[in-house]
């Protein structure tokens, strides 16, 4: 597994929702905190997915398809949240076929981002 960052925002936070930290701060102290090798994890303050937070991207290289997943919640996802990190890292253009992905990572997408090598141009 090599070259995957997991950018966390860190910011959003369910309706009604004031704790602290907030959710995607947790996420990405409990994904950092699973030194999962070859993955880096970072927090930014907005992906612009307020209405679906916490919201994270997967992402590997100019080669590989990178994702964006919505409605995580640290304290019932996270260990498939780190299955579907693993199973993107042993990619090498980041796609996991439909029934390797967690089921978070089936119903919880956002988007899909075409690599930007792409091979279909």
């Amino acid at each position: 597994m090599s070259n995957v960052t997991v950018t966390i925002c860190t910011t959003c936070r369910r309706m009604g929702d004031d704790t602290s930290p907030r959710p995607g701060t947790r996420l990405r102290d409990a994904v950092a905190g699973a030194g999962i090798e070859g993955v880096t994890v970072r927090g930014v303050e907005c992906l612009s997915a307020c209405s679906r937070s916490c919201s994270m991207v997967l992402s590997g290289g100019p080669d590989r398809w990178s994702y964006i997943y919505g409605d995580l919640d640290p304290a019932t996802h996270l260990d498939d949240i780190l299955a579907g990190i693993r199973a993107y890292g042993e990619t090498a253009d980041g796609l996991v076929p439909w029934r390797a992905r967690p089921v978070v990572f089936r119903k919880q997408s956002i988007a899909r981002i075409p690599p930007q090598n792409d091979p279909q141009e």
